[in-house]
């Protein structure tokens, strides 16, 4: 056997809207003096949306983590934790950089 990368994989019903999707997905660890700020997106459908969704939040500045709960083909939650306040063009322009859009009725 070849060494091969570890491509983080194990799930492997995950990945598209047909696939069963896990109810959350969550990256990093939490720290309790985090600012947490949520917001609705419209239109993911699997662990593959949520996954993009939290790569592009989480490469905004001051984002630590991104928890994300699930509704697929609904309006999912998203939880932005950070060490300050998030701008909240930025949370736009990245979530529809993802491909997705906020949905019109914010929390």
């Amino acid at each position: 056997m070849t060494d091969r990368p570890e491509l983080g994989l194990t799930d492997a019903n995950a990945g598209c809207a047909c696939c069963a999707a896990p109810p959350n997905t969550e990256t990093a660890v939490h720290d309790d003096s985090a600012v947490t700020s949520e917001v609705l997106v419209d239109g993911m459908t699997c662990s593959h949306c949520a996954s993009s969704v939290s790569e592009e939040l989480g490469a905004v500045d001051g984002v630590e983590s991104v928890t994300v709960d699930l509704n697929a083909g609904g309006t999912s939650r998203v939880t932005i934790r950070g060490t300050a306040p998030v701008d909240p063009a930025a949370v736009k322009a990245a979530v529809e950089e993802a491909g997705y859009a906020l949905a019109t009725s914010q929390p």
